[in-house]
């Protein structure tokens, strides 16, 4: 098994199947235990890590992403958006709904965030051509 196809593993069952590996890491052998720790740390598994910065929004609706697309296809929803019928119409009229309300919400709120980094990369553009444009220009010739 290599080590990418354990990680996918572990990250189908989330954080307490990391803190399990982490945990039998140190009990085999503190090194073991370490790299594992830092491992779940850097790569943003435990919720910290380097993921604090700009691209914190990013990686966040990313991650909700990834979670729709599981929850989507635990429920049964496949490519062609078949789910099996729990038994009773109202409700599966009801979820219906719902999923295509949520979905139609995440798409608005998608395309909400892409106008507001647009507006904010504007607007940092803009004040840099301020400054740019009220700096002192520099001398052409050098006084002897």
């Amino acid at each position: 098994m290599t080590p990418m196809t354990l990680a996918a593993q572990l990250d189908e069952f989330g954080k307490p199947a990391w803190i399990a590996l982490i945990v039998l890491g140190f009990m085999a052998w503190w090194p073991l235990g370490l790299a594992a720790l830092a491992f779940t740390i850097g790569s943003g598994r435990m919720g910290c890590g380097y993921y604090g910065g700009h691209d914190r929004w990013q990686h966040k609706m990313e991650r909700m992403q990834r979670k729709m697309d599981w929850m989507r296809a635990k429920m049964g929803g496949g490519p062609w958006g078949y789910t099996p019928s729990s038994g009773n119409r109202a409700f599966d009229e009801y979820r219906a709904d719902t999923l295509r309300r949520l979905e139609e919400e995440q798409r608005e709120f998608r395309e909400f965030l892409n106008r507001l980094r647009f507006a904010k990369d504007k607007t940092e553009f803009d004040q840099f051509m301020t400054e740019r444009r009220n700096r002192p220009a520099p001398d052409a010739s050098p006084q002897n």
